[in-house]
C-alpha cells in the first residue's frame, strides 16, 4: 500500500490510476477530496439533504465500479462532477414525474425549502445566515440548465472550460448561461435583500 508522503500530495489523475491499479487507500482519498464538494454541489442542486447524500454515494459507487473507464483526456474532476451532475439532473426528472402523478407530495417538496430549527443559532451571525437562505432559494427557483453552471462556476468555483465538459455545451453557451443565470438572481435577490 502506497501512502501519501508529507508535502507530497498526488493528483486526482494519480489517485485514479493508483486506484485503477488496485490501489484501495487512493479511493479513500478519492472520496476524502470530494466528499464535502460533491455534497455541496448536489445539496444546492436538489435542495434535499438526503437525497444530495445518496446520489454522493451513489457517485462514488460509479467512480468504484467504472474506475477503468477514466482515461487521462480529461480532468479527473471534470470526470466526477459529470457523473454527480447527471445523477442530480436524473433526480430532478424523476421528482417532475412523481409530482405529475401525486400532488400530495408538493407539500412535502415544500418543506425543503424550509431553514431547519437545527441550522438557526441565533449566537452567529443571523443576518449572513438568513441572505445565505434567501439566496439559495432564488438559485433553487432557476431553470436546471441556468442553476447547474451557477452553482459550478459560483459555488464549486470550476472553470468555464471544465463545466461546458461537465455539461457538455460549448464554451460559449457556459459564459451565456452564467451571465444570465447571474443577472436573473441579481434581478430577484435586488428586491428581496433590500427589504
Amino acid at each position: 500500500m502506497v501512502k501519501e508522503k508529507t508535502g507530497n500530495r498526488p493528483t486526482d489523475e494519480d489517485l485514479i490510476e493508483r486506484f485503477q491499479n488496485g490501489d484501495l487507500y487512493a479511493f479513500d482519498l478519492i472520496v476524502k477530496r470530494y466528499k464535502n464538494q460533491l455534497l455541496n454541489f448536489i445539496f444546492r442542486f436538489l435542495g434535499n439533504t438526503e437525497e444530495a447524500e445518496d446520489l454522493v454515494q451513489e457517485t462514488f459507487l460509479r467512480v468504484y465500479r467504472n474506475r477503468k473507464a477514466y482515461q487521462k483526456v480529461a480532468k479527473f474532476s471534470t470526470w466526477i462532477y459529470t457523473i454527480a451532475g447527471n445523477l442530480a439532473k436524473t433526480e430532478l426528472r424523476k421528482r417532475k414525474r412523481r409530482r405529475f402523478f401525486s400532488i400530495s407530495e408538493l407539500g412535502y417538496n415544500e418543506k425543503d425549502y424550509d431553514i431547519s430549527d437545527d441550522a438557526y443559532n441565533p449566537e452567529k451571525d443571523v443576518d449572513g445566515r438568513m441572505k445565505e437562505a434567501i439566496i439559495h432559494n432564488q438559485i433553487m427557483k432557476l431553470s436546471p440548465k441556468f442553476r447547474q453552471v451557477i452553482l459550478l462556476r459560483d459555488v464549486q468555483q470550476l472553470s468555464y472550460e471544465e463545466i461546458s465538459e461537465i455539461v457538455n455545451i460549448p464554451l460559449g453557451t457556459v459564459k451565456s448561461r452564467v451571465n444570465r443565470g447571474r443577472l436573473k438572481l441579481q434581478e430577484k435577490l435586488k428586491f428581496l435583500l433590500e427589504r
